[in-house]
Order: C-alpha cells, then structure tokens, then sequence
C-alpha cells in the first residue's frame, strides 16, 4: 500500500489535519529489509550447500553459488549492504578461529623440518606463478608500485591449502595415518600459516607512504607478542579449564580473545584481522576443551556467519564485466595453481626422501583450494588489489581442486599399491 493512497483515503476524514498527515505518513520508515535479506542468504544458501554436498563438491562452493543467484548479477533479490558487510567480516574471523583451533600443535612438531620445508616449497612456487601469470597478461610492473603488487596478490591467493577433501579421501582409503598423510596435514597447516603471513606484508605494503622495514618490523613485533602473550593466556585458560571443565565461559571468552587479538592485529600492528583470529585459536588449540570450543564456534558459523560471508562473495562477484581476456586468465589461473603446487610439493618431497608416486601423492594432496583462499581474495578486494570479477577464477580454482584430487589420489594409490605388489 503505498504513502499516496494511504493520504488519499485518511484526509477526508474530519479532524485529521493536513500536515499532521504529513508528517505521520511522509516520516523515513524503519528499514527491515536486512531481516528479509538474511532470511533469503540462509535458506538460499543451505539448500545449494546441501546441492553441493550431494554432487561431492564442498558446501561453500553452494553457497557461493547461491549468493551469486540471489545477488544483483542474476535475480537482485540481496543487494550487498554495510551490515552484510560487517557479518561476513564476523565470519571470516570466526572461520580463522576454528581454523587455528583445529591446528595438532603435537603432529606439527612431529614432521617438523620436512612438513617445514614442503609447505615452503608449497608457498613459493605458487607465489612465482601467480606472479608471472599476472605479469604476462597486464604486462610487467616496476617493482614497488601497485600494479606489481597486484600480481604479487594472485600468487599469494594461490598460496593457501585447504585439505578438507584430501583428509576425507585419505581417510576413506586409510591412508590417513601413514607418513604420507600426516606430512600433508602437518604441510598444509604450516603452508597456511607462511600465507598469512605473506598476505599480511603484502597488504602493508601497498601503501606507498609505508616503510617496508616498519612493515617486516611490525610482523616480527606481532609473532613476538603472539608468543610471550599466547603462552601467559593459555596457563591461564588451562587453569580455569582445570577448575570449570565444559563450561560454557571457555567459549565465551574464546570468542572474546579471538576479536581482541583481531582488533590489536589491524589497529596496533596494520597486520590482517585474521591473522590475529587464526594465532588465538592455536593460542587455545591444546586445551583440554578446544574441541568444545569449538563446536560452540561451529554453531555460530555454521548457522549463520558462515552462510552470510560465502554468499557474500557470490554478491560480489561481478559476471556482467566477464571480458574474453578474464576468460583466459581464468583457465591460467587454475592450471597455474595446480600445476605450481604439484611441482613446488612433490619435488621438495622427492628431495627430502619421498619416492616418485609418493612424492607425486604429496604434491596433489597440497593442491585443493577452499575457504582460505576465499578470504584471501576477500583481503584483496577490501584492499583494492583485485577487483570483483577475480572471484570467479578462485571459484573455479575450488570446484575444479576439489573434484580432481580425490580421482588423482586414488590412481596414484592404486599405482603404487600395483607397484608394491609386483615386488
């Protein structure tokens, strides 16, 4: 019912002033239109996760799907908005926690040195290639400045691990708990922790009126605090686990150490938010209860943080601008992070003692792509690295990661079980 008729009806009525009519009809209505919009993502956005799942591709990918579908590209029923904005800022840090708290300090230490060396292997390769990859399209940029920069960032979006559909495939073949396996968890694990890391110097130093020593030198302050100050908040947390065990405080003060060391990362240190959030899970990763904590944190990102950011790329990826050269430089984009993390792992492990097809192994099951790089890429579109349509090609990077590597690693495994037998 609109304002006109509403007028047109009431001011015949007596006693009913002119202006006071107005004023009642004519005042700015309260906006609940965000009530509508989180309705829309959440349900649009499980039913293509479950899709998805159905069709063995990871749920985010559904769900990034169904924010592309609802967004302004196809149907425009959700227009991004700042509240959005600020939701899925709430899930990435909340997805980095519960990455962070899921980190096995222990197997960590165990394949140390060689889980070490593959994961930089894993980084710097990839990082190359991205690099070029950008160059030898848009041309090459003098060191320093911002198109550079932005070449640099597609390699650092390659850089990031999701062994989500390795573990599960390694798992199902029982293959998980070998050497094979763990050195791939543990290398996956360090590997997005290097990312991080090359992120958050990348960020800094793309403003021009940055130091690169103050950049390098606030990363190394950071890490430094993230130790001194992590090791008194676990003694301290571990106490009071040991006191309250399974409370429902130990969540709650979780959440609250995960955006306290998101906010001192950004404002005091000009480092990534999630990099803050990630140290504070693996601050609190060893507890007695990290698994309850986080399964209180899996609550809330599961419901409805999780949702809203993956649909929140869909929202803002742009297919109208979709140009024959992004085409192309999509292709290359994932042939070049697949290849590039198959060469970089498997020849660090071929090195380290890994046999032919086990090192092989090793390098397919580092190459699947998921949520870490999308909030990479989510950095560099706040940052104004990468424009929208980039999206796309990270998109494909994870669908095309995630259906392949399972059918790899299972005829890499069958050609050694083969090989084995033949001796």
């Amino acid at each position: 019912m609109s304002k006109s008729f509403l007028l047109t009806v009431i001011l015949p009525v007596p006693g009913i002033n002119l202006t006071l009519a107005t004023e009642l009809f004519l005042l700015p209505v309260p906006k609940y239109t965000i009530l509508f919009d989180l309705a829309i993502i959440i349900v649009f956005a499980k039913a293509f996760g479950i899709v998805a799942r159905y069709l063995k591709a990871p749920q985010v990918v559904g769900q990034i799907i169904a924010g592309l579908l609802i967004g302004p590209s196809v149907l425009g029923l959700v227009d991004q908005s700042q509240f959005l904005l600020q939701m899925a800022e709430i899930g990435v840090l909340l997805l980095m926690f519960s990455a962070g708290l899921e980190t096995n300090l222990r197997d960590l230490m165990k394949t140390g040195l060689k889980a070490l060396a593959i994961a930089c292997a894993g980084v710097f390769v990839p990082l190359v290639g991205g690099t070029f990859l950008y160059m030898g399209m848009y041309g090459v940029s003098p060191i320093g400045s911002l198109d550079f920069y932005k070449a640099v960032f597609i390699g650092v979006i390659m850089t990031a691990t999701s062994v989500s559909i390795t573990v599960q495939t390694l798992r199902d073949m029982g293959k998980l708990k070998g050497e094979i396996g763990t050195t791939i968890l543990s290398a996956a694990i360090i590997d997005d922790v290097i990312g991080i890391v090359v992120l958050t110097f990348v960020i800094g130093m793309t403003d021009s009126s940055t130091n690169p020593m103050k950049v390098v030198g606030n990363t190394v302050l950071f890490f430094i605090l993230a130790v001194v100050v992590g090791i008194v908040i676990y003694v301290v947390f571990k106490k009071y686990d040991t006191s309250h065990p399974h409370t429902r405080r130990i969540p709650i003060l979780g959440l609250a150490l995960c955006f306290a060391m998101a906010y001192v990362a950004e404002v005091y240190f000009g480092i990534a938010d999630i990099t803050g959030a990630y140290v504070a899970g693996i601050i609190l990763c060893s507890l007695k209860d990290s698994d309850y904590i986080a399964e209180k944190m899996d609550i809330n990102s599961y419901m409805l943080f999780g949702p809203v950011f993956f649909a929140s790329i869909g929202l803002k990826t742009d297919i109208s601008g979709f140009s024959k050269s992004l085409i192309v430089f999509c292709i290359g984009f994932v042939l070049v992070a697949l290849i590039t993390k198959i060469v970089g792992c498997g020849l660090m492990s071929r090195i380290l003692g890994f046999k032919g097809t086990s090192a092989i192994i090793v390098g397919v099951g580092m190459m699947t792509r998921g949520e870490v790089a999308l909030i990479v890429a989510q950095k560099g579109l706040s940052a104004k690295l990468i424009s929208s349509e980039y999206f796309t090609a990270v998109i494909l990077l994870i669908v095309i990661s995630s259906v392949i590597t399972p059918i790899l690693l299972k005829l890499l495994y069958a050609r050694m079980d083969r090989k084995l037998e033949s001796k």
